[in-house]
């Protein structure tokens, strides 16, 4: 796939394989989502109600592409010391602040702490179950920056089963033309 992203709220996405999948995209503006599904010709707004849903067959969650970045503003942070910490990364607790509709009950998150590059991630439900993890693997240099170049997202509640995401080539800081966040470039054939 080809993803485009610009700042917190624009992003893009274009599915090149497989060939039964070829041409489906993604469109994220702010906190609204639609998907085009080339075979059937139609551009359909994810409802609400559907957030939580899967994305495109993954075990990404459509909500995963849209409130991305509204941890910032929806958790409070704050530093934790698990029982199996190592001594060379940081944990930090995420909370849900009060009265806010969030999905997590809690996430860990595991950073190292010489460059802050991001190892792993776990996911609680309100009971403090465990639900999900996401590893952040293989750090390579991409356009200057280092980063994981391979983030798998494993649920906890489907045995052997994992969604791999493999970044093969990334640039940062280059012009976007506004067109690419369009619903008519949804439909567009790259």
């Amino acid at each position: 796939m080809n993803t485009w992203t610009e700042g917190k709220t624009k992003t893009f996405i274009r599915l090149l394989s497989p060939s039964k999948e070829k041409g489906v995209a993604t469109l994220r503006l702010k906190n609204e989502m639609w998907n085009y599904f080339p075979r059937a010709n139609k551009v359909i707004k994810i409802p609400p109600s559907m957030m939580m849903g899967s994305w495109m067959g993954s075990d990404f969650t459509n909500d995963d592409l849209v409130k991305e970045f509204t941890l910032l503003d929806d958790y409070r942070y704050e530093f934790t010391h698990p029982e199996d910490a190592r001594p060379d990364l940081l944990y930090i607790a995420l909370t849900p602040k009060e009265g806010l509709p969030v999905v997590w009950g809690k996430i860990i998150a595991a950073v190292r702490e010489d460059d802050y590059i991001p190892l792993w991630d776990r996911y609680y439900d309100e009971r403090g179950r465990l639900m999900r993890v996401i590893q952040f693997k293989d750090i390579k240099s991409f356009d200057g920056r280092r980063i994981p170049s391979v983030m798998e997202v494993i649920p906890q509640d489907k045995k052997d089963q994992k969604t791999v995401l493999r970044y093969l080539k990334a640039e940062f800081n280059i012009p976007i033309p506004e067109d690419v966040f369009s619903l008519r470039n949804l439909r567009t054939k790259d």
